[in-house]
């Protein structure tokens, strides 16, 4: 669907609130009494911003937040936490936008990973907008009042968000911090039991199938119960894995609260770096999280996550050498974003996941295991 209605009805939003800015007080506020935090992010970057909702509560515990949220991940915020109200958009949708348009005047708006939601926080009248530094084009900056620069070293994601906002950074996390609304009714699986998720946005973030199918035996040896999980579009990878069906599937089966009440009760989640492995962060799950193209130095250290236990898995390949994120050039940031094809900017297997032993992920999860 084009994004041509929405960006047609955001002109003359952007007007009006190019005037309301015009009109009254300049700079970072020091007391807020509304807060927008604009973005359209995926899945696990969405759930990444917890250290920055955490620190706007703390900082302005008295403050309204809002934020724009993709429409599949608003329920996840449905008991909102700290406070904080998502509302659905899709920039492919102008209903979405009308809706917001409803929510105008902000204070503050924080602008995170792409700088175009800049343009939709000055239409909904925000008064100072924050965003990082040096998003390219350069007309995705023209909305933006004050730029963060980008740490100089390595630093996880959540704390990068973090950074948008002045202030000391918020206590570490706690389930508690994320209250979630009731799922509706599923069968869980009998305790104790593992979830095994198979499905990533690439297939080169795929592990390897053989060694799926001998995690899940191994474990079950242990006496934990192994289940697959996987997207509505990913069945045919647990056929793959298990084409017996020895262990239960919930693969397409659930929606997101259903599957973070799944992640909540068990003892290990085993999942490739994807949304569902970052979902598992917020239910504080003990998990093993495989990191083939992307980087773990991004995910996997966060001090404001320290309480949720993780073992990030990630081989040293010579090919995860770009240097860009969020369509920035971060000098520190080792990934790979080629798409798998036989061509000379893409990549025929994957080698880093094939990198990533039995043997290592066994390790991983026995010393999870043992800690929980």
């Amino acid at each position: 669907m084009s994004r041509l209605p929405s960006r047609l009805l955001q002109l003359p939003m952007l007007a009006l609130g190019s005037i309301t800015r015009l009109l009254g007080p300049r700079g970072y506020p020091p007391n807020p009494r509304r807060i927008l935090l604009a973005h359209h992010l995926l899945l696990g970057d969405t759930l990444m911003l917890a250290a920055l909702l955490a620190k706007l509560r703390q900082q302005h515990p008295q403050a309204e937040i809002v934020m724009s949220c993709p429409t599949a991940i608003v329920p996840l915020f449905a008991a909102q936490p700290w406070g904080v109200r998502a509302l659905p958009y899709d920039p492919r949708k102008a209903a979405t936008l009308k809706a917001l348009w409803r929510e105008r005047s902000f204070d503050l708006a924080l602008v995170a990973g792409d700088s175009r939601f800049s343009a939709l926080a000055r239409a909904l009248g925000a008064r100072h907008i924050v965003a990082l530094a040096g998003d390219t084009p350069n007309y995705k900056n023209w909305f933006v009042d004050e730029q963060r620069a980008w740490p100089e070293q390595p630093t996880p994601l959540p704390e990068i968000f973090a950074s948008l906002a002045r202030g000391a950074d918020a206590a570490g996390y706690t389930p508690a911090d994320w209250p979630l609304a009731e799922s509706k009714s599923f069968s869980l699986p009998a305790k104790p039991y593992a979830v095994l998720h198979l499905g990533a946005s690439s297939a080169l973030k795929q592990w390897p199938a053989e060694r799926w199918t001998a995690l899940a035996a191994a474990l079950s040896a242990q006496g934990i119960t192994p289940v697959w999980s996987a997207g509505k579009h990913e069945t045919a990878l647990v056929v793959a894995v298990d084409p017996q069906a020895r262990y239960t599937s919930y693969a397409g089966m659930l929606d997101l609260l259903q599957l973070a009440q799944l992640l909540a009760g068990a003892r290990l989640l085993v999942s490739p770096d994807t949304g569902v492995a970052h979902l598992g962060r917020i239910t504080a799950t003990p998990s093993v999280i495989l990191f083939g193209p992307g980087s773990a130095m991004l995910c996997a250290d966060s001090a404001f996550f320290s309480a949720s236990p993780v073992r990030a898995l990630s081989a040293a390949i010579a090919c995860r050498d770009q240097k860009i994120l969020f369509r920035r050039q971060i000098s520190w940031v080792e990934r790979c974003g080629r798409s798998r094809g036989d061509g000379a900017t893409q990549c025929a297997r994957a080698r880093c996941m094939e990198a990533l032993s039995l043997q290592s992920v066994l390790d991983a999860c026995q010393s999870l295991l043992k800690a929980s």
